[in-house]
């Protein structure tokens, strides 16, 4: 991986982590419901949706201190989610990341009320921010919510769930992973180009080129259910296959997949150079989502 990439991703972490360890220090709520919502909001991961914020800020006219509140919001949301899938109503896993999921580390009721926390807290971050404007709140907000809720993510959750056992052309593939991970990516991008004072102009190629980068995401997720190493991975392998789930290696096959997955990244590549953003840390991280094995 490229080592200024490598660098800068680090450096978001980090941040991230701070921001995180100082919110949930502040926060004067019941011992178990806050170890609850620490345990998955600290278990690791990627915090790709943070880094790409980030990225994408760093673009324009980078300003570390006003996307602090809206990158851990969008964590904390990203987090929510995947505490809600791993429920036995959902997808039933035993382990993320590798580590026990949240409802069998506490318990169902305790993770579906972190998951409520984590989502309701969310909007109070970003609107107690006092770097942003009160019309930059109210438009992060409202993007946010747009992105996470019924048109959002939550769409694209129950997609999800009904193309099990009944196939999905590659269309209805497309939707349901623009929805369900495409959603907040393009948050991610959305809110730190605005931030960035990014003109209408730009933030439109932006939204095509989070697109294809929520559609390469997905690809990679798919290939790595049948190919990836489960130590990387933190999880079984093949649970896609088991749990027969719509995927792009079942409807188009291993190298079907990988074709479809190069044919996102030449669009997504296009996009951002006329976002005006060819010299920036989204491109390079283009390559790196694509290539990624966990």
């Amino acid at each position: 991986m490229h080592q200024a990439l490598i660098k800068f991703m680090e450096e978001q972490k980090v941040m991230l982590l701070q921001e995180m360890d100082d919110v949930l220090g502040r926060l004067d709520i019941p011992n178990n419901l806050k170890d609850s919502m620490a345990y998955s909001l600290q278990a690791g991961g990627k915090r790709l949706r943070p880094v790409l914020l980030a990225a994408s800020n760093a673009a324009y006219d980078s300003n570390p201190k006003k996307i602090q509140s809206s990158a851990l919001a969008l964590e904390m949301i990203h987090t929510y989610s995947l505490i809600h899938d791993d429920l036995p109503a959902m997808d039933d896993d035993d382990y993320r990341r590798g580590k026990l999921t949240n409802h069998k580390k506490f318990d169902e009721a305790t993770a579906i009320l972190a998951g409520d926390a984590l989502l309701t807290y969310s909007f109070e971050l970003i609107a107690g921010d006092p770097e942003l404007s009160d019309t930059e709140k109210v438009q992060l907000i409202k993007m946010l919510a747009s992105a996470s809720g019924p048109e959002g993510m939550v769409a694209g959750q129950i997609l999800d769930m009904e193309a099990e056992r009944k196939p999905a052309s590659l269309a209805e593939l497309e939707r349901i992973h623009a929805l369900k991970t495409g959603a907040l990516l393009e948050f991610a991008i959305h809110a730190g180009a605005y931030l960035g004072k990014a003109s209408a102009e730009q933030l439109s190629h932006l939204k095509e080129f989070a697109h294809y980068l929520g559609l390469i995401f997905q690809v990679q997720d798919d290939l790595l259910d049948v190919t990836g190493d489960p130590e990387k991975l933190g999880k079984p392998v093949g649970s896609d296959v088991a749990n027969e789930k719509s995927t792009y290696p079942k409807l188009l096959g291993l190298d079907g997949a990988e074709e479809m997955k190069e044919i996102y990244v030449q669009k997504a590549k296009t996009a951002l150079v006329e976002a005006g953003a060819a010299d920036s840390y989204l491109m390079l991280l283009i390559d790196h989502i694509s290539r990624r094995d966990h």
